[in-house]
């Protein structure tokens, strides 16, 4: 594979398209690995284990916990040398706690391997790395080159949720832990070594747009004072957190993710407690999958033409319709209207990422994005920690989902709210000249 400046050179595809498979690779096994299938270890687990559910939540909420604040460390690292050291360390943390996780018989190991994995492993490998490494090689077309980064996440809701529940059925959770070691390196560093920092690094530009004497089409131009606009009024994260743009998308998106993590990680046990077998309840979470799938080229088309914002509020009121949708399907008994549950509240949930980034990065800038949303996870931590913790707590002391269900409704209808009322902060400077 040629490198990012001789690939421009002689004509061929431009790097960041690359950055974006990357991209899809990376999310793939965050979410593949962690929140869409914590559902199929939890029943095989706890009965073998003798745990009650809040106990076996615990781990995705330390790793959670672990994770947001290992971001005030990652997110500078990726501002200063990108994604490909990390991703690779990332790799062989996650490699090494699924084989040991294999061998736990105690909650105290399975809660210090999650936080490894699911904490430290997921922060390098995850979402802010890789995003934020999108966010500096796209900015006319950020937009779609998340969505189609964020794809992974959709792949992952869509496969792994099956595959797993098979996998577990047939082999064990033992065993099946010793597959994802395997799986998890075998994908994870090969996707690493493509990734590269930022398009300045290697004489190139956002976008794919020509350097200085090629530039002579007024698209180009345009593309290239946006890229300038975009690079100077990027914020600091001390300036970002002045600012009430900043708290209202930790607030707006904190309560969404909230939600979204206590649904997936409950998801199966909540339809099986309703009359589903673990395999219907596996094929209505894949469907999810395939509908956040789909949903990404929308937002993605969308994210071109309609305020940022609006969008938000419009995925985030999808999600709490699809979660009222699910509790009506529980009362019914019917798997029809699960479906339908699930592919209405997939398609809401597909946009997490994708807008998201878009709007942490369109509000802030790309120069200083990964330490601005470094900044922002240890306020994230406490929505997304707490999630999956207290639908198990409610499980534990009512033996039903309805409630907790209830609540991760108004979750997803307040943060719709937090998100429609913030703001894009004012530009640092009035006007960026104009390059020739």
């Amino acid at each position: 594979m040629r490198s990012p400046s001789s690939a421009n050179q002689r004509g061929g595809i431009f790097w960041g398209w690359w950055i974006v498979i990357g991209a899809v690779v990376g999310q793939f096994v965050s979410m593949g690995v962690g929140g869409s299938i914590a559902g199929v270890f939890l029943r095989p687990m706890t009965e073998e284990l003798d745990w009650a559910a809040a106990e076996y939540t615990l781990g995705a909420s330390a790793a959670l916990t672990v994770g947001a604040l290992s971001g005030l460390v990652v997110g500078p690292l990726v501002d200063r040398f990108g994604a490909r050291p990390l991703m690779l360390t990332g790799a062989c943390i996650y490699a090494a706690s699924y084989l040991a996780m294999s061998q736990v018989d105690a909650l105290w190991q399975f809660l210090l391997l999650s936080m490894l994995a699911g904490g430290v492993g997921f922060a390098l490998v995850g979402s802010m790395v890789v995003n934020v490494t999108l966010a500096k090689w796209f900015v006319v077309r950020r937009g779609w080159a998340v969505a189609l980064g964020s794809s992974g996440i959709s792949l992952a809701a869509l496969i792994m949720p099956v595959a797993l529940t098979q996998l577990v059925d047939s082999i064990g959770w033992r065993d099946a832990y010793v597959f994802l070691a395997i799986f998890v390196f075998a994908i994870v560093v090969p996707a690493a070594l493509i990734m590269r920092r930022r398009p300045e690094d290697h004489g190139l530009l956002p976008d794919g747009t020509l350097p200085g004497a090629q530039r002579n089409d007024a698209r180009s131009r345009r593309a290239v004072q946006q890229q300038n606009r975009d690079a100077a009024n990027s914020y600091r994260p001390r300036e970002a957190m002045r600012t009430p743009a900043m708290w209202l998308l930790i607030v707006g998106y904190g309560l969404h993710i909230f939600a979204i993590l206590a649904v997936l990680v409950h998801a199966i046990p909540f339809m099986t407690d309703n009359g589903l077998t673990r395999t219907e309840a596996a094929l209505v979470v894949a469907l999810n999958g395939g509908a956040n799938l789909v949903s990404k080229f929308v937002w993605g088309y969308l994210l071109q033409r309609v305020p940022v914002r609006f969008l938000c509020t419009s995925a985030l009121g999808a999600c709490a319709s699809g979660v009222t949708l699910m509790l009506v399907a529980a009362q019914l008994g019917s798997l029809s209207l699960m479906f339908v549950a699930f592919a209405v509240w997939g398609f809401g949930f597909g946009s997490t990422i994708p807008l998201s980034e878009f709007i942490w990065a369109k509000y802030f800038g790309r120069v200083h994005i990964g330490a601005v949303r470094g900044a922002s996870m240890p306020f994230m931590v406490v929505f997304q920690a707490t999630g999956p913790f207290i639908g198990g707590l409610y499980f534990d002391l009512y033996g039903s989902y309805s409630g907790i269900f209830v609540a991760f409704v108004a979750a997803h209808i307040i943060g719709a709210i937090a998100i429609l009322t913030s703001r894009e902060p004012p530009p640092k400077t009035a006007l960026v000249a104009n390059p020739q």
